[in-house]
């Protein structure tokens, strides 16, 4: 049998004499500072996770890995790895030029040649990786709304590692998990990928892949980027360190994977059987759904259900990992034990039970029993420390609605009988507040609108992430706006968007500021309603209208909405 798999693979980083003398020069060159993606992409370039990979990909490269999965040599390669800069960054290049990538604080993490610069197709790269082009897809959506409008090519010369504080001693470069496995004469191992806390289920799983395969285990969770809304990684880990001692420790072992997921289904799946080859494994364990990002835009899961396994088991051979397919385990209560589904031959005369992620979630947020047959008592209080009970944790009020639609009013008066109330601390970012505290300096372009919003929902977010109430009342007449806050803000709490419909006739005929009809005469360019657009929300919370109702009827609306979601609870107490 061939030891292929513990053999050191190649790295991009230079001696520490060279490095230390590239620092130095690196000085004179023009730097990109990475974005997270990208120091997560450059990390696993540099220690040969991403082997066969030089650096970020060449247009030719590009085109062929959107259009056929391969390299332009013909090498299996699902995922675009692309660096995405700005136009204004772009222009600035010549072909042939050498540029310092830089973390966020200014450190220089290596080198690049830039010998491609090139505007992708982004709608074409959507259809291709992510099966489709819908921004429901959290990568999608990312790469309209977030990634930069031109794509930079060329090999990567490695200076440093990006530093990581967090769990140093759990974080292991390919090269390094290849030397633990011979140093435990490990010959095979099978890889679990997760990203988000192991429960019982799992941990059956992952006994029964051990088993199958006969070989060692790797828990091998993702602490890079995943999907938006997922438990922080801190939290994760944690809770990974509390099941690790319900594992056999001659036989198992865990480290930490600094990936940015794209969620990209079959893609990803094969793409995570790569990477995992290149730190020494020989299984992986593919699961139902492997790395979905859940609906799409007509409520459809984006794959069906074991797409992923069928992608990974087409090009198995070929890429040199063994496909362990993960059952999907249920609790059979008249057991007492955890079962294959597909395997349970007494399925109408037992009681199966399951929880899923969602409903996980729930019971989580709304504080409800989580029972023992389902998690361990020690990862259940690492959650719950993470979660406290809904009502115990912040939240947002995002009005949104016309300029004059009464979205200041009901915030007030929302304001006051959340304080009434006691118990939260509560903030009023009120667009006029905010424009003279947070946005003096910003005019009214769609840019300057943009980016007062997204002002907005940083401070909102860490309101909400020290357990306070944010109420928030900006025109925020742009869908994809909206949808970013409502990100920043979820990764902590529970966001409400509240639409006030009030009509722009109405609006228009109360003009409280005069502020139509200077629009009318043409003295206020792009004016929400008269010459600019104004996004009407898909699914708000609540939609409340103002002809005809008074503002404190309006303003119960929302408590009442806050109180069905168990923000507050509903003997008007918090």
């Amino acid at each position: 049998m061939s030891n292929a798999n513990l053999a050191p693979i190649p790295e991009l980083y230079v001696s520490h004499d060279s490095a230390q003398k590239l620092k130095a020069e690196a000085s004179g060159l023009i730097s990109h500072d990475l974005s997270p993606r990208q120091i997560c992409d450059l990390e696993l370039l540099m220690n040969g996770g991403f082997n066969p990979l030089r650096g970020f990909l060449s247009e030719e490269d590009y085109n062929s890995v959107v259009e056929n999965m391969r390299l332009a040599d013909g090498a299996l390669w699902p995922m675009p790895i692309t660096l995405d800069v700005s136009e204004k960054f772009a222009e600035g290049l010549e072909i042939g030029q050498d540029i310092a990538l830089r973390d966020q604080e200014g450190v220089i993490l290596a080198t690049m040649t830039v010998t491609d610069r090139w505007t992708p197709n982004k709608s074409r790269e959507a259809e291709m990786v992510f099966g489709a082009d819908d921004d429901a897809h959290p990568a999608v959506n990312y790469l309209h709304n977030s990634a930069g409008k031109v794509y930079l090519g060329g090999p990567i010369t490695g200076i440093q590692q990006p530093v990581h504080y967090d769990f140093k001693a759990r974080r292991d470069t390919p090269n390094e998990m290849r030397a633990y496995f011979r140093k435990l004469g490990w010959r095979k191992i099978v890889a679990f990928q997760t990203r988000n806390p192991l429960h019982r289920a799992h941990q059956e799983l992952t006994f029964r892949a051990a088993r199958e395969a006969q070989a060692n285990l790797l828990i091998h969770p993702v602490v890079g980027m995943t999907k938006p809304g997922d438990v922080d990684h801190f939290t994760r880990v944690r809770c990974y360190e509390a099941v690790l001692d319900k594992y056999p420790a001659a036989t198992t072992s865990m480290s930490l994977l600094n990936l940015a997921m794209r969620m990209a289904g079959p893609r990803e799946a094969v793409w995570h059987g790569l990477i995992r080859k290149n730190h020494g494994c020989t299984h992986f364990i593919v699961g139902r759904d492997h790395a979905g990002p859940g609906k799409n835009s007509a409520g459809d899961d984006f794959y069906g259900p074991y797409d992923a396994q069928e992608l990974f088991r087409a090009h198995e051979a070929e890429m040199g990992i063994e496909m362990v397919d993960f059952k999907h385990m249920v609790w059979v209560e008249d057991r007492a034990q955890y079962e294959p589904m597909d395997e349970i031959q007494d399925k109408d005369s037992v009681t199966i039970l399951n929880i899923s992620g969602t409903e996980l979630r729930r019971r989580l947020r709304e504080g409800l029993e989580i029972p023992e047959w389902f998690s361990f008592p020690a990862v259940v209080n690492e959650l719950r420390r993470r979660y406290p009970p809904r009502n115990q944790q912040g939240f947002t009020v995002f009005f949104t609605g016309f300029s004059g639609s009464g979205k200041s009013t009901i915030a007030n008066a929302l304001l006051t009988k959340l304080m009434e109330m006691g118990g939260r601390p509560v903030t009023l970012l009120d667009g006029d507040i905010v424009r003279k505290n947070l946005s003096s300096e910003l005019g009214f372009s769609k840019e300057h609108r943009d980016l007062n919003i997204r002002r907005i929902g940083y401070v909102a977010s860490e309101i909400t992430k020290n357990g306070g109430i944010a109420i928030c009342a900006p025109i925020a007449p742009y869908t994809t706006t909206r949808r970013a806050v409502r990100e920043d803000v979820e990764q902590f709490g529970a966001f409400i968007e509240v639409h006030v419909a009030t009509s722009i006739e109405e609006c228009e005929r109360r003009d409280r500021k005069g502020l139509y009809k200077m629009a009318r005469e043409g003295k206020i360019k792009e004016f929400t309603g008269i010459s600019d657009p104004y996004e009407v929300p898909e699914n708000p919370e609540l939609r409340v209208e103002t002809e005809n109702v008074d503002v404190d009827n309006c303003a119960h609306q929302v408590l009442l909405k806050l109180e069905s979601m168990g923000l507050i609870s509903a003997t008007g107490s918090f």
